[in-house]
């Protein structure tokens, strides 16, 4: 069986930290918690799990992650952030899988939950570089969203990791990061450029975020799933200015770059809706119940716009065209995917009075 170093880099994590070690200690072989300054109990508490370190920030989280991988020494390198957590469940699947990994894996991809609907279910999710040989001698590259480009043997697993923030971050850190970068006359490469479009988008910096997203997308080197995604953002940037017609075009854009999906679907017929083009709503969301599931990929995937948000929109769009009988038969194909919707439950009520 291999051996696992769980590598962290954390700031002012006392609340969730030993949560999330927790977690994981049944895992890990050997835990490495890089400190970048914290001001609370952070260290203190890290100290009871495993090897600290300390390391002076340098506006890089890559530098940082390097740093903490440099430390340790077994087998294979787990990383997580300190507002992780791995579920009973996921537990499970990670001890299976730590019995059947060996030297011949690089890089084992697995599912990062970071959404979650009503239910407490992952509405989120997107597949990350999380377990990596340490002999392959993998490096970082981002000062933010950094990542881990996957080669050699890839294998994809179910163990999954789930993202439960209990705290708001610096909301200014990362864009400040970069602009700092580009005030240095730093040039972004491809994956830099898109998080730089994210975060001017996240702080409502439209135009700013149309501009970049759109440099983003010129580019020959982006990867694909971003670009699927920079489209999507590039029309809720568009939708936010008041350019609707502009957004569909940004929407179908991304059906150049790959197969359509779910996701794009849902944003599609979600903007013909508002605009009163019922069947057009209903083409697209009907389009978004037969494209494939693309988690796989490493997609940022919403698995509810592959069957629940469909029906449901079905079942409105159905209804404002005066189908009472098929709205509900839609909202009760919802009900599949959801059974103790609120939505649906509303809905049943609605059309129950609608045939009285």
């Amino acid at each position: 069986m291999v051996t696992i170093s769980l590598c962290m880099i954390v700031k002012d994590e006392e609340a969730v930290l030993a949560r999330c070690l927790d977690s994981a200690a049944e895992i890990a072989d050997e835990i490495v918690v890089v400190d970048t300054g914290s001001s609370d109990r952070t260290k203190e508490i890290a100290a009871n799990y495993g090897r600290v370190f300390d390391f002076v920030w340098c506006d890089d989280f890559a530098a940082a992650r390097n740093y903490s991988f440099s430390q340790a020494t077994k087998d294979f390198l787990l990383w997580l952030d300190a507002d992780d957590v791995i579920t009973p469940e996921d537990k499970v699947r990670f001890l299976q899988l730590k019995q059947e990994l060996d030297q011949t894996t690089d890089v084992v991809m697995l599912p990062y939950h970071t959404a979650f609907d009503e239910r407490g279910r992952p509405c989120y999710t997107y597949y990350r570089e999380r377990l990596l040989r340490r002999a392959a001698g993998f490096h970082w590259v981002g000062a933010v969203h950094e990542c881990i480009t996957p080669c050699g043997h890839i294998r994809y697993a179910d163990a999954a990791v789930t993202h439960h923030k209990e705290k708001m971050v610096d909301s200014d850190r990362n864009l400040k990061i970069y602009e700092r970068m580009l005030a240095r006359g730093e040039k972004l490469d491809a994956r830099a450029q898109f998080y730089y479009a994210r975060e001017l988008m996240t702080h409502q910096r439209f135009m700013q975020a149309v501009s970049a997203f759109e440099n983003f997308l010129h580019r020959p080197d982006g990867w694909v799933e971003n670009q699927i995604e920079a489209c999507r953002n590039l029309a809720d940037c568009l939708v936010a200015l008041g350019e609707r017609k502009q957004a569909r075009q940004a929407l179908v854009r991304s059906f150049v770059l790959d197969s359509p999906r779910g996701e794009t679907c849902c944003a599609l017929a979600a903007l013909e809706m508002e605009d009163g083009r019922l069947e057009q709503s209903r083409f697209w969301y009907e389009t978004a119940l037969q494209v494939p599931y693309a988690e796989q990929n490493g997609a940022f995937v919403k698995p509810l716009c592959y069957g629940y948000i469909p029906c449901l929109g079905l079942c409105m769009c159905c209804d404002r065209l005066g189908r009472h009988a098929e709205a509900a038969e839609w909202n009760e194909r919802a009900a599949v995917y959801w059974p103790d919707s609120p939505a649906v439950a509303y809905n049943r009520r609605y059309f129950a009075d609608v045939q009285h």
